[in-house]
């Protein structure tokens, strides 16, 4: 079932109906928990399930040795495969990294890795999410890993480093490890930011015929062209020689201190061979890797910009004109769908508010709210299908909920609103003001709007105004 089909109601069954988990009744218990939570998603877990005899349950059943956190998310990492499998475009798969912060969890100080400056404990939670290129529809989470990251001895010598099996660095090629290589036909391109910029990633991805666009962070030395006997330069040096081929505009979203603006940038590429290290970095074959190199960068940035916008990316797919330059950096600029993908799990869904004594209890629960975290992206998503203004958004959401958005903002509660409608009307609930010069909801307002949304229905059955379901 498309995202943009599936409902709040079958929620649970649609993400966690396939978990195997020793007992049916488990399973249904949280196809049930799930679709509660789907409801009122934002909070701790407490406000997701008011319900005392629900918390407690989903407590019982995170307790269980049978439930897992690769059993809770295996079922809906399998819906995202078959979702990427019977799509016939291009399909993004975003590799990101997060920190969950779990340091008030005392009793699991010991356990949980280190965090930050090493002064706090949780996990570095890697994500691999697939996203539509062209519609940038999000199809779910192909992959999730919870790393703690180790205590690493005083000392440690540089070839000892480079061999041990938890770096840190590793966790881009594992991400991409776990997830299928493209079936015959299609084009399926691991994304990453600058942490996956080492030879190792890039040359199992080659060797495995995988298809990748990394962010370039080191300046490292490469070869001129694919063929030949050519100098050998410094990658970044290079790039920044080369003349501007076409300038086109970029949306920069907003960062601490940096409003959200409209860059316009140049664009130039090169084919190059990027050369092994002297001293192999983990388990890579040693060879030169075959790469075109493309350089964005921010022309005539506004004085209140600290650090205008510049990409060097590397990819194996084919770069020839200019076009597909463009194509490439509008790859590159969906990665920020896996950075809002996070903050939903954090803001939205409270994900590092949860409790638990146990490691084995808290990890199951981390997989069932990062899927949570996919609903608001989800409702997003729907509102912007071709279909969006003539389908009901009934066919989205319980019929209370239209009924009582359709009250507050139209005051007529039996309108039936288009996906698009309720979209808007659910944004302007939210605190967004829908004016021409805004730009789109984004998923934190929805997120505001759905959990008064919430709220709203619910005092609307507790008052005898309407009737759920």
């Amino acid at each position: 079932m498309p995202a943009s089909r599936m409902t709040v109601s079958r929620f649970g069954e649609e993400h966690f109906g396939g978990a195997q988990l020793g007992d049916v009744r488990r399973r249904n218990r949280l196809v049930a928990l799930a679709t509660q939570m789907a409801k009122h998603p934002g909070g701790t877990l407490p406000t997701k399930l008011k319900n005392p005899a629900d918390l407690k349950a989903l407590y019982r059943l995170m307790d269980n040795d049978a439930v897992t956190h690769e059993e809770v998310l295996r079922p809906h990492v399998g819906r995202t495969l078959g979702r990427m499998r019977a799509h016939e475009g291009k399909v993004l798969i975003l590799h990101d990294t997060t920190e969950l912060d779990y340091s008030g969890l005392i009793s699991l100080r010991d356990e949980l890795g280190q965090i930050g400056n090493g002064g706090g404990r949780g996990y570095k939670c890697h994500n691999s999410l697939a996203v539509i290129a062209e519609s940038r529809e999000v199809l779910g989470l192909a992959h999730q890993i919870l790393f703690s990251r180790p205590r690493v001895p005083k000392g440690e010598k540089k070839s000892a480093r480079r061999q041990r099996t938890t770096r840190e660095s590793r966790l881009w090629k594992q991400g991409s490890q776990a997830i299928p290589a493209a079936p015959e036909g299609r084009l399926w391109v691991d994304v990453a930011d600058r942490g996956a910029d080492t030879t190792e990633f890039m040359d199992f991805e080659e060797a495995h015929g995988k298809k990748y666009l990394v962010r370039s962070q080191h300046n490292r030395w490469v070869l001129r062209g694919h063929d030949g006997e050519t100098e050998r330069v410094k990658l970044h040096d290079l790039l920044r020689s080369l003349p501007e081929a076409g300038r086109r505009t970029v949306d920069v979203p907003a960062r601490a201190g940096q409003p959200a603006r409209t860059a316009t940038v140049g664009v130039a590429w090169m084919p190059v061979r990027v050369l092994p290290p002297r001293q192999p970095r983990g388990n890579e074959r040693g060879k030169p890797l075959a790469v075109w190199a493309v350089r964005v960068w921010e022309l005539d940035p506004p004085d209140k910009v600290s650090e205008p916008l510049e990409w060097i990316l590397l990819t194996n797919v084919p770069v020839s004109t200019f076009e597909e330059a463009c194509e490439r950096l509008d790859w590159y600029a969906l990665r920020w769908i896996v950075e809002e993908y996070h903050k939903a799990m954090k803001t939205g869904c409270r994900i590092e508010d949860m409790e638990f004594r146990d490691q084995e209890r808290l990890k199951p629960a981390i997989a069932l709210v990062s899927v949570l975290a996919i609903f608001l992206l989800t409702l997003r998503d729907a509102s912007r299908c071709s279909d969006a203004d003539q389908r009901s958004a009934r066919d989205l959401v319980p019929d209370e909920y239209v009924t009582v958005l359709s009250a507050w903002r139209f005051q007529t509660p039996d309108r039936d609103l288009t996906v698009r409608q309720f979209y808007f009307a659910l944004a302007r609930l939210g605190g967004h003001q829908n004016r021409r010069c805004d730009h789109p909801p984004g998923w934190l307002v929805l997120w505001r709007g759905w959990t008064q949304l919430h709220a709203m229905v619910e005092g609307a059955i507790a008052t005898g105004g309407i009737r759920c379901g």
